[in-house]
């Protein structure tokens, strides 16, 4: 009976130690459980004019100049077919009143001609134009992307967006930052301090055949006694 009574008062400390451990780990949870949420990262976003920087950098430049020396002689032929196209129909209104049917007929012909070699030979040059433009796009794409990748990447944009697409896609963005002439720059950096590839080494001639050796001259006989 008297063990009983002592360890009754024993049991008692130990829950209330017990107790007490609990209320301390249940307070230190509570901070943690009512701590509010992490903010959001803030995103930054760029916007690009991918056309225009295509054009504006100093390839572009260059490439553009090309493409219009190349397609100025056949805009200057398809202006002059266009005004042989308007001075025979001129002709035609002014004087079908005292043409006789042969002469309407065969004026209505070349006009029909006229007409007809113009419109091929504008679709030739668009077509050939389209092809032009689609390889210098090509071409040109990949090296401004690789611009657009680093001023991102330099910078912290999260995202950067091509306004230039039809139809356009982006209706509202309010914190974006126009990025397009920065990239330019960074592009037409990098194409300066590039050097350019050496030029091939020219090939040694061929060395000259040497001459061949002479042989020596045979001593005159000696005349028999």
């Amino acid at each position: 009976m008297k063990k009983q009574l002592m360890m009754a008062p024993a049991l008692m400390m130990l829950s209330c130690l017990c107790a007490m451990a609990q209320t301390q780990t249940a307070s230190a949870q509570v901070p943690a459980a009512l701590a509010p949420p992490a903010a959001p990262l803030a995103q930054k976003i760029g916007v690009i004019d991918m056309q225009k920087a295509l054009t504006s950098t100093v390839d572009g430049q260059k490439a553009l100049a090309e493409f219009q020396k190349k397609y100025a002689p056949r805009e200057d032929q398809l202006k002059k077919e266009t005004q042989e196209l308007q001075s025979k129909q001129d002709q035609f209104r002014k004087t079908q009143a005292a043409l006789s049917d042969e002469a309407k007929a065969s004026m209505a012909r070349d006009i029909d001609t006229l007409t007809r070699n113009l419109q091929r030979d504008q679709d030739d040059a668009k077509q050939d134009m389209q092809q032009d433009e689609q390889q210098i796009t090509s071409q040109l794409a990949g090296k401004v992307e690789q611009a657009v990748i680093k001023y991102a990447v330099d910078n912290k944009f999260t995202m950067v967006f091509d306004d230039s697409g039809q139809p356009n896609n982006i209706l509202f963005a309010s914190n974006a930052i126009e990025i397009t002439q920065d990239v330019i720059a960074l592009y037409n950096k990098s194409v300066a301090v590039t050097p350019p590839a050496p030029p091939a080494a020219p090939k040694p001639a061929p060395a000259a055949p040497r001459p061949a050796a002479a042989s020596p001259a045979k001593p005159p006989a000696t005349p028999a006694k």
